[in-house]
């Protein structure tokens, strides 16, 4: 097996080579972040000139976040916030079964468009969504823990 591979990572796992880039690079940027989150970082092209690249905190997050994946050793897919997914992705990316997800879109929690007889849903959609859903487990999550603390039961 080659230990450069073209594929990417939605449908496998990073082998160690990989996995040990990913280490060295996410080092690499974690140590060059600035006081807002950006990033100065130098490359060398091909030629062996070296260019310095400034990267905005979004951008040095975006990539420090694929890094840390990559090397734990994880697979993963990247999703544009405009795609438009089958009730079977979106089920999941929100790690639900595609008969419980059709009962969201049915009961009109996410909006989606219809073509015959299926349902397509934006991307954008389905992650505010899952926004809203895990602001409200969190919050349910934080009455339950203040009600238990209340609860002398010792």
């Amino acid at each position: 097996m080659s230990a450069l591979r073209k594929e990417d990572f939605s449908e496998r796992f990073p082998n160690p080579v990989e996995i040990s880039n990913a280490r060295q690079l996410q080092s690499i940027i974690a140590a060059q972040l600035d006081e807002e989150g950006g990033a100065k970082i130098s490359v060398a092209n091909k030629s062996g000139v070296s260019e310095t690249i400034t990267l905005a905190p979004a951008l040095a997050e975006s990539f420090l976040a694929v890094l840390r994946l990559v090397s734990s050793g994880k697979g993963f897919r990247m999703i544009p916030v405009d795609a438009e997914l089958t009730t079977q992705e979106a089920a999941d990316l929100l790690n639900v079964s595609r008969t419980y997800f059709i009962k969201v879109l049915e009961s009109g929690d996410i909006a989606f468009t219809k073509t015959g007889r299926h349902r397509k849903i934006r991307a954008s959609d389905l992650f505010d969504y899952k926004h809203k859903r895990d602001a409200a487990r969190s919050t349910a999550l934080s009455e339950l823990a203040e009600f238990d603390a209340g609860m002398d039961l010792l």
